[in-house]
């Protein structure tokens, strides 16, 4: 087992990895962290703004760096930008650690985010565009992840409890 974060939480925007993870976090005792919170800290604006000032390619440059200084200085809980996995760098770091793909489907995606203007990659059509961006991350999901915990129609406590049970970790 590598140094670093005891839980990993990877998955699409809008399936909970912030809220989750600050439960497992709790559960276990430890730290919680979101690396998209690190870099909206860091940059002094939104995601969304560095999405549209500068563009995708300096955002993903800017999670890369994010991501990376994170896995090596946190040891607890630590969520992940749902685009962090794009980054093959970023996906061989990750390889020795605890990493679960909080899963959901594409209804329960777009109840979740479809109208939210804050998602700048799902701004025109978000039913498509979600469908789409999950084509091409769904594999760099499952390709990190020790496990896959499944989200739609559970509560976050459920989901908690799932993350813990699938890592066999027990509460602090």
């Amino acid at each position: 087992m590598t140094a670093g974060p005891l839980v990993v939480l990877v998955g699409p925007m809008g399936v909970g990895k912030s809220t989750v993870g600050a439960l497992v976090a709790a559960r276990l005792g430890c730290a919680y962290r979101d690396t998209d919170d690190d870099i909206v800290a860091e940059q002094g604006r939104t995601i969304a703004d560095i999405f549209v000032d500068e563009g995708e390619p300096t955002f993903r440059a800017i999670e890369k760096s994010a991501v990376h200084k994170a896995l090596a200085e946190h040891d607890g809980v630590l969520a992940l930008g749902g685009g962090s996995i794009l980054d093959a760098d970023t996906r061989a770091l990750l390889a020795g650690h605890r990493v679960v793909y909080l899963s959901m489907d594409v209804e329960e995606a777009v109840q979740r985010t479809g109208l939210n203007a804050a998602r700048p990659l799902l701004a025109v059509n978000p039913r498509r565009q979600w469908r789409e961006l999950m084509e091409a991350r769904r594999h760099l999901y499952t390709e990190v992840a020790r496990a896959v915990v499944p989200t739609d129609g559970r509560t976050p406590e459920e989901v908690a409890q799932a993350v813990l049970d699938a890592l066999e970790l027990k509460e602090a």
